[in-house]
């Protein structure tokens, strides 16, 4: 008979362990900013999986890693090891997931530092925003080129290099733009992300991602992923808001807010 409850199980979860199936034990997903580990930190994490777990890390699509097979009583250990060397645990729940993105500091295709601007918005975000509760789960993907490798069109928010075409480039005033995705989703339910109008400048993309969460919480129901509520409510009006500045005027308020319920 296993040692917790379906209760523990839920709250452990929201920690960042998931029961691993056929077993009593968890994985616990440590989370890294645009998958970005250092040598001392996978070092860390193999410690953990010797001492705590089956020996065995796994890297998650997200970019995250997950030490599997830690018993339910050593989880507490688990964190507190982790914690020394800067780790932790998290990713799950209705809330912004770790930020991906691809080698597109480091890629010959790459237009700008994408793992420098995964950082920022992890911080920003992630961190900043973890006790913002949102209707679902928000992904965040930062791609270097229209290669796509990291799918930002499949992500809740999707940020894509394009290198602006030389004679245009005082007219936009970057040598790159961005093309941003709003409410992609893959998996039992696929929907390709609506791109913005235009590509937009960097500094316009944290007010961007701002302001899209902030429209998702005050407009989709609860357990409704930002695509479903796109599609109800209008892209058109979606973008209306984005583009314009009610929504960060109205931050605290919306922030405050409870999640909607279904009528």
């Amino acid at each position: 008979m296993a040692a917790f409850s379906a209760q523990d199980i839920t709250r452990v979860k929201g920690l960042g362990f998931l029961l691993n199936r056929g077993t009593e034990s968890f994985s616990g997903r440590v989370v890294s900013p645009g998958g970005v580990f250092t040598a001392d930190e996978l070092m860390a994490l193999a410690e953990c999986a010797k001492r705590f777990g089956n020996g065995k890390v796994i890297m998650t699509t997200r970019l995250a890693a997950e030490v599997v097979g830690i018993p339910y009583d050593q989880i507490e250990a688990a964190r507190s090891f982790l914690a020394e060397s800067g780790l932790y645990f998290g990713g799950t729940g209705a809330k912004v997931r770790p930020v991906t993105a691809c080698k597109g500091t480091t890629c010959v295709y790459g237009t700008y530092d994408t793992q420098a601007l995964a950082q920022e918005i992890h911080d920003r975000y992630y961190i900043g925003w973890k006790d913002v509760a949102l209707p679902h789960k928000f992904k965040i993907a930062v791609g270097g080129c229209p290669n796509s490798c990291m799918k930002p069109s499949l992500n809740d928010f999707g940020i894509e290099g394009h290198r602006i075409p030389v004679n245009n480039r005082e007219e936009f005033g970057a040598d790159v733009g961005y093309k941003i995705y709003v409410g992609g989703t893959w998996g039992k339910s696929t929907r390709m992300g609506t791109p913005l109008s235009r590509l937009v400048r960097q500094d316009e993309i944290f007010p961007l991602i701002e302001k899209t969460m902030l429209w998702f919480k005050e407009n989709a129901y609860q357990k409704e992923r930002l695509g479903a509520a796109i599609d109800r409510v209008g892209a058109d009006k979606l973008e209306e808001a984005l583009f314009g500045d009610d929504l960060l005027n109205r931050k605290e308020e919306i922030l405050a807010a409870d999640v909607k319920k279904r009528p």
